[in-house]
């Protein structure tokens, strides 16, 4: 018999309490309560040794703020493997990559998680090396810790969890499922402050609603993401020298 184990996410943190936030309502909420996934919340202060619980200490070489001690994050860390030992771990800091919902689902895929939260100015740089950590960033943006991220990263992935969203046609269709981001969406009343819904979506014709929305996407993806767009393209068709774009066609 074959046991299916919870997806396990440990997020070390300085603000535990922080967790599990948002992740406590909704699809990760429920998903959570059931057992689909499980939160651990590893205080890193209690691997500090002074009576003070001391995380953090001034930065060689001078500059403002403080930087996270190497010695007790990693001793957070190696905690936090042992009791899963086969999971990626992430550490969330703006100078890392941006995520992706490739990545998402790759981790999604996984067996789980360890995220550590840094905070101050980040994380003493040889820690990060010598645990191999990857380094995640949500965007170009600095936030004061890394839990928000956390957060973000752990809703991404969990609703990608067998079982946890109702349809799974509601994942293939969205934004970055195929390389592209949503069509608009349209419901009730018909006609609202003199905007109709579009014809091709009262037409019935699957076919008509299916390429109007497949243009739409294109449409938006090229207007507000021309990264996506020419990676698009080059999936497409990458063996064309040039590729005539969406807008010139109108």
């Amino acid at each position: 018999m074959t046991i299916c184990m919870p997806w396990h996410a440990s997020v070390l943190t300085i603000f535990p309490e922080m967790l599990p936030g948002p992740l406590a309502f909704s699809l990760a909420g429920r998903a959570l309560e059931t057992g689909v996934w499980r939160l651990d919340c590893v205080n890193i202060r209690e691997f500090a040794l002074d009576r003070h619980r001391t995380v953090d200490d001034e930065p060689f070489g001078g500059g403002a703020g403080m930087v996270m001690r190497p010695d007790v994050v990693a001793r957070a860390l190696d905690a936090a493997v042992a009791s899963a030992p086969d999971r990626p771990l992430l550490y969330l800091t703006p100078r890392g990559r941006p995520l992706c919902q490739e990545r998402v689902r790759q981790l999604a895929e996984g067996q789980g998680v360890v995220l550590l939260c840094g905070r101050f100015e980040g994380v003493d740089q040889r820690v990060v090396e010598a645990r191999a950590l990857e380094e995640v960033s949500l965007g170009d943006i600095v936030l004061s810790g890394g839990e928000p991220a956390a957060i973000a990263l752990l809703d991404a992935c969990v609703r990608l969890l067998p079982g946890v969203m109702g349809s799974a046609q509601s994942v293939s269709e969205e934004s970055f499922a195929d390389g592209l981001l949503e069509y608009p969406q349209f419901t009730r009343p018909q006609d609202w402050q003199g905007h109709a819904v579009p014809a091709e979506l009262l037409s019935g014709h699957h076919a008509r609603i299916r390429a109007w929305r497949k243009r739409q996407a294109e449409l938006v993806t090229e207007m507000r993401r021309p990264d996506l767009w020419v990676r698009h393209l080059a999936k497409q068709a990458p063996d064309r020298a040039a590729i005539r774009p969406v807008s010139a066609e109108m």
